[in-house]
């Protein structure tokens, strides 16, 4: 099995592309490259700017907002987004606490590929409003 069907197969079992096909799993999995991310590495620094958009693979990651961890990431879920959709800094650290194997889509191509695939920006709305909806649940 080639690394592009490895990888094609490992998106299948993700919520984020499961409304994909085969040959769309495959063209992503052709376009975008892996990252491997050591265990207490910082992937993105609150503040200052993310370039690229993570879906975790494997692994496990923080999101650390003002020194203080606030939540757990890990397989199928994803960061990065907001700061590329708005065009702002992140508004806090992620931080790998196991080694992460992550899909990297990067920050400009987001736009486009989301386009392309309305199935995964259904998707990704759609973990975005859960995230939303649990952070207002959190906060009363």
């Amino acid at each position: 099995m080639s690394v592009d069907a490895d990888l094609a197969s490992t998106l299948a079992g993700l919520r984020l592309f499961s409304d994909l096909g085969r040959p769309e799993l495959e063209e992503i999995a052709h376009t975008f490259d892996e990252e491997v991310i050591p265990a207490g590495q910082r992937v993105l620094r609150q503040g200052l700017s993310g370039s690229n958009v993570y879906v975790i693979l494997e692994g496990e990651a923080g999101l650390v907002l003002n020194g203080q961890e606030r939540a757990s990431l890990q397989r199928g879920e994803f960061f990065g987004e907001v700061s590329i959709l708005l065009g702002e800094s992140p508004t806090s650290d992620i931080v790998a606490k196991t080694t992460l194997r992550c899909l990297v889509i990067p920050g400009p191509q987001l736009r486009t590929f989301l386009l392309a695939h309305p199935e995964v920006m259904l998707q990704m709305l759609l973990s975005v409003t859960w995230r939303l909806r649990t952070t207002l649940a959190w906060l009363s």
